[in-house]
């Protein structure tokens, strides 16, 4: 009972996703082929003949319905030029970094519902996507950089609309094919990755926080800037799918 409450109060709270749909269904992807035998098995259970790939969009498949149209601040955080995650008072509504702990908190109890346990999944998958699109942990300026208007490849966008799918999609990727581009982590690299905190997959989109805002004077953006953060990006997918099994296996082992 206490985790049908919490669902209800935080689908009051969540808001559309990082990576467009190529990018999820990466992170889906990716971890997928690094489940553990008996996580993918479980997976498989609760999913039935849907993949993670193919979950991984569901936050944003919501959008249609009004009764989810307040789904917002669990996609994100905010954390101001010069500071952690531990400086900042996250807030009440909720953050990425809390909705990803609670989902695993909420998995690993054993109390859910088979239709909340694939809610939670689903959310998971999507959240620890968003975690790693660096503009969805904010300088709290910007909104995301949803307000620095640009010019992508001469159309008008916004840095984050960049960040969230121009980059990608430029590429024009299937997300098979992005997948087997970036699924190449060392076995040193997947312990590393998936030994770090949700916190610190925070920090580190602070990491490249000044070389996004890197714009020339008239943000007109195309080949250069795709090229200057292509690696960025392939980086920030394989982790997020390697992070997200490794959630996966130590949940369901």
């Amino acid at each position: 009972m206490r985790y049908f409450v919490f669902v209800v109060i935080m689908f009051s709270s969540l808001s559309a996703g990082a990576w467009g749909m190529i990018g999820h269904r990466v992170v889906g992807q990716v971890a997928e082929e690094h489940l553990s035998e008996t996580a993918q098995k479980k997976v498989n259970e609760i999913l039935g003949t849907m993949t993670l790939a193919e979950v991984s969009n569901w936050m944003d498949d919501i959008k249609s319905d009004s009764k989810y149209d307040s789904l917002r601040p669990w996609h994100y955080t905010t954390i101001p030029d010069g500071k952690t995650y531990k400086d900042i008072t996250p807030s009440e509504d909720g953050d990425v970094v809390q909705g990803i702990k609670m989902m695993v908190e909420g998995l690993k109890s054993g109390e859910l519902s088979p239709k909340l346990e694939r809610e939670y999944l689903m959310i998971l998958v999507h959240l620890v996507g968003d975690v790693h699109q660096p503009l969805h942990v904010g300088n709290g300026e910007d909104r995301g950089g949803n307000d620095v208007k640009v010019e992508w490849f001469w159309d008008s966008s916004n840095l984050h609309r960049v960040w969230d799918s121009g980059i990608i999609d430029s590429k024009q990727y299937s997300y098979t094919e992005l997948t087997n581009l970036v699924n190449h982590p060392t076995e040193d690299e997947v312990t590393e990755w998936q030994s770090s905190t949700v916190e610190d997959w925070a920090n580190e989109c602070l990491e490249f926080r000044d070389g996004i805002y890197d714009l020339p004077a008239n943000k007109k953006i195309n080949y250069e800037y795709r090229h200057k953060h292509w690696r960025t990006v392939k980086s920030q997918l394989a982790k997020g799918g390697v992070r997200l099994a490794g959630l996966l296996n130590e949940i369901y082992g």
